[in-house]
């Protein structure tokens, strides 16, 4: 519908699904990975103002205390935590008085609401992103630009 409405659509990814190409109107940024330094360079170039910017990019790798991969936590960093705000600053020209960030979080990035245990990587790195979320909103209100973390219930995507 965002697109019927005359807004462009810009969708960034690692690679697009055959679902997005069929999607009319919306111009497609392949091979960018959120937790690679030149692929968000290349996001910098990109010269449209932004109205609204969702951070949307995710892994989840399950572990256990006695199955912890520290590559893969560190992975879950990188892409979860360390993502949006790179993209969001790589983007920050292009946002104007009235535009949104959105930020895509989890519920498991709560540290009241865990009552389950492990999945350490991805529970530590969604808290991060929602501590980023809020330092983003405060910097960014004095320009007019609102920050939203947003949980979208389950998913049922490849992560």
């Amino acid at each position: 519908w965002i697109c019927r409405s005359g807004h462009t659509v810009i969708g960034v990814c690692r690679y697009c699904l055959g679902e997005l190409k069929q999607i009319s109107g919306v111009r497609i940024v392949e091979n960018v990975d959120v937790s690679n330094e030149s692929c968000i360079a290349q996001l910098a170039q990109i010269d449209t103002p932004i109205d609204v910017l969702v951070n949307n990019a995710g892994v989840l790798f399950r572990d256990h205390l006695d199955s912890l991969d520290w590559e893969k936590i560190r992975l879950q960093f990188e892409i979860n935590a360390m993502g949006p705000l790179r993209v969001t600053k790589a983007l920050e020209k292009q946002l104007h008085s009235g535009s949104k960030v959105a930020i895509i979080t989890s519920r498991m990035g709560s540290i009241a609401d865990n009552g389950s245990g492990g999945y350490y990587g991805y529970r530590m790195s969604k808290g991060a992103v929602n501590a980023a979320g809020v330092s983003l909103a405060r910097d960014l209100h004095p320009r007019g630009i609102a920050v939203a973390l947003l949980h979208p219930g389950m998913v049922q995507t490849d992560m």
